[in-house]
């Protein structure tokens, strides 16, 4: 497929060169020259001029999205959609709000475009190497778009969850619960750390790992974490949020569904902005290994 890509950071730029890997022609945009020349120094045409996207998108079977949730979104789909042909997809692939995309696709589809939510797990190492896909979209949409979607995922890691909007639903939802797992993971070993044992917790965090009910990627990535800081005295322990975690909450409340442990789980990244906790640091921590997020240095 020949496909624009917009949003070149973490995310972005590792599915640009998945792409790429898997055959497909793909051009970036960014509006950071950075982001770009990085892109192009890794062979897949990157460039930050505008101007420069937009004339070749014509012949672009895909628009694939990696912006900001919110306004950016739109602001970009109104920038490329007059340079594309009838029927292109344009797919968002952030964080954004089900609602939101279930309004872009009502507005895309008058246009003459199709649409496609589409949530993405696994992190940059996932959207580089194969990632995890929630998509949102009519059912001839998905069709099109497979082929592509399975070469950026891994074995059964792609799904068509339902209509648009259903595929940032489910990844809201999918936050949500890693917020509960994560600060569950962090809240252990706050106790652990305030016990009378001098336990090593890079090598529980591999014994646990190893035949316990508890084994996961976080629990090998809460090892990977102890093994470069093993008292965590190398970071701050303020707990960024993309506002899915709030936002499945807040749907929650809305549908009367009881969520106490992502609830919880939420109020404890709001005390990491005043508190510099151990469980907090750990959670930090995690989010860095996995997603690439910012952490702070004490």
């Amino acid at each position: 497929m020949e496909i624009g890509l917009v949003g070149l950071g973490k995310m972005g730029h590792a599915l640009a060169l998945n792409m790429f890997d898997h055959g497909h022609q793909v051009a970036g945009f960014s509006i950071s020259a950075e982001e770009a020349e990085a892109l192009t120094a890794d062979g897949v045409k990157g460039t930050a001029e505008l101007d420069e996207f937009t004339a070749s998108l014509g012949s672009c079977d895909v628009i694939w999205l990696m912006v900001p949730a919110g306004e950016p979104v739109d602001q970009v789909i109104d920038q490329v959609a007059p340079f594309l042909s009838a029927g292109a997809i344009i797919v968002d692939g952030g964080n954004s709000h089900y609602r939101d995309s279930v309004r872009r696709a009502i507005k895309l589809k008058e246009q003459d475009f199709q649409f496609a939510d589409v949530g993405i797990s696994g992190g940059p190492s996932g959207a580089r190497h194969g990632a995890c896909m929630m998509v949102g979209a009519e059912v001839d949409t998905y069709a099109t778009l497979e082929p592509l979607l399975k070469d950026l995922c891994v074995e059964n890691g792609c799904l068509r969850v339902g209509e648009n909007g259903s595929g940032h639903f489910v990844k809201m939802i999918h936050n949500g619960i890693e917020y509960g797992m994560l600060q569950a993971i962090a809240e252990g070993f706050e106790l652990l750390e305030q016990g009378p044992y001098p336990v090593d917790y890079r090598a529980l965090s591999k014994l646990w790992n190893n035949g316990s009910v508890i084994r996961s990627w976080l629990i090998e990535l809460t090892e990977q974490v102890f093994a470069s800081d093993p008292y965590l005295e190398q970071i701050k322990g303020l707990i960024g949020s993309s506002g899915t975690g709030l936002w499945t909450v807040e749907e929650a409340l809305a549908r009367k569904v009881p969520v106490p442990v992502i609830t919880q789980a939420l109020y404890a990244r709001f005390r990491s902005e005043q508190e510099n906790v151990f469980s907090a640091r750990l959670v930090a921590a995690l989010r860095q290994e996995f997603g690439g997020h910012d952490v702070e240095k004490p």
